[in-house]
């Protein structure tokens, strides 16, 4: 995390593919795809900053909300 946040200091933009709730709440911005996987998922069904996704009605949001505040949207 502190490889990746010294290159966002630095003025880069970083994408980062990740399932690590702990990483994901670190983000500045989430995508979170679903609603399932395969040919199931696909489709953006929240988006936001992690507090925000933890807010959402997806999958994701019931595991990212145990790493942050969520916010309804």
């Amino acid at each position: 995390m502190r490889q990746l946040q010294s290159l966002v200091d630095a003025g880069n933009t970083v994408v980062l593919v990740e399932h690590d709730m702990d990483v994901v709440a670190q983000a500045d911005w989430v995508l979170d795809l679903g609603p399932g996987g395969g040919d199931a998922g696909g489709r953006v069904v929240a988006a936001g900053t992690p507090e925000q996704v933890a807010g959402a009605d997806s999958t994701t949001a019931r595991f990212l909300a145990g790493r942050t505040r969520a916010v309804e949207v």
